[in-house]
């Protein structure tokens, strides 16, 4: 193993730097999805609303968001939002707060699909037992929506989890910085390190995406209507 190009995985401190680098990769987006998801609830349920000036704006925020790469984002707010107000953000707040509001975004949309999707006569009939818009949310909507909700949801994060390759951009050390570090300090005594330690990464996303997507499969299968 000495002699193979795979042998660069573990010298050193390799394997556990790259198991460091994924953790804050799971770190972004694991808070970004939580914080996220709460913000876009609130989203997805103004758009419900009969107010066209909520509408309209919660669509152009999804827009803005759908049209704009992330990638953009991170360095409008990395270069530009820091620098012209003045502010200190690390590499790891700024994307944690891109990620979040793109994912508000996009869960804002999930939560307005799934809420438009259940029967008018549910709405009506929890009218008509004097239920508030409160309750009405409460006890009949949200928990119906949340079992349609769920496997969009979870696939968003799968997608979240790779879009976070692109914070090594903006300085943050992810398992991707991680791995360029180690080919950059063997490139010369093994050539072939880049194969293997990016074969690597990615096994590692693999690991952390594919449970998910069959997770959200299933569910989807399990309560589809």
């Amino acid at each position: 193993m000495q002699n193979s190009g795979i042998s660069v995985i573990f010298e050193g401190r390799n394997i556990q730097r790259l198991l460091e680098g994924l953790m804050v990769t799971a770190e972004i987006a694991f808070i970004s999805i939580i914080l996220g998801s709460l913000l876009g609830i609130i989203i997805g349920i103004t758009r419900t609303s009969r107010s066209k000036i909520l509408i309209f704006f919660g669509r152009l925020y999804l827009e803005i968001f759908r049209i704009i790469p992330i990638l953009v984002w991170l360095f409008i707010v990395y270069f530009g939002v820091t620098t012209a107000l003045s502010i200190d953000l690390s590499g790891m707040t700024v994307s944690i707060i891109v990620f979040t509001l793109w994912g508000a975004a996009e869960i804002g949309d999930i939560v307005r699909g799934a809420l438009q999707s259940l029967p008018k006569h549910q709405i009506d009939s929890g009218k008509a037992i004097g239920l508030s818009n409160y309750g009405l949310y409460r006890y009949i909507l949200i928990p119906q929506a949340i079992r349609r909700m769920i496997p969009a949801s979870i696939n968003l994060a799968t997608r979240m989890v790779k879009t976070t390759s692109l914070v090594v951009l903006i300085g943050v050390i992810d398992v991707v910085k991680v791995g360029q570090q180690i080919i950059e300090l063997s490139r010369l005594k093994v050539p072939s390190a880049s194969f293997w330690v990016y074969g690597i990464i990615f096994v590692l996303y693999f690991i952390i995406c594919y449970p998910l997507s069959v997770l959200a499969k299933k569910l989807e299968a399990k309560w589809q209507y």
